[in-house]
């Protein structure tokens, strides 16, 4: 649970970052909105270098069934746009591949 609770952390890092560069190139918001974004990129690299996997593309693999979900998370909380069936069924299929990627069994 506390890989899911990392990767959770880096994901809203990384949207509410790259929702930062958005706001600024295609919703007309100020430049300054990238200080905020820049950090939370930031973050965003710290957070996943905590993941438990033992090797960073095993780690970043992972990481991306947990993103997709949450960007959908972030599509319906923050955009205000709720997530159809179909985005609901990806999310799924990509967390349970994101769940064998970082917890099958491997030999040494």
């Amino acid at each position: 649970m506390a890989a899911l609770a990392t990767y959770a952390a880096a994901a809203l890092a990384e949207i509410a970052g790259c929702f930062a560069f958005w706001a600024w190139l295609r919703l007309g918001r100020t430049a300054l909105w990238l200080v905020p974004g820049m950090a939370a990129l930031a973050g965003f690299a710290w957070l996943l270098a905590q993941s438990p996997a033992a090797q960073a593309g095993r780690a970043y693999a992972a990481y991306g069934g947990v993103y997709i979900a949450a960007s959908l998370l972030w599509l319906w909380l923050v955009e205000s746009r709720r997530p159809d069936p179909w985005d609901l069924a990806g999310a799924a299929l990509c967390l349970a591949g994101a769940a064998i990627i970082l917890w099958a069994p491997r030999g040494g």
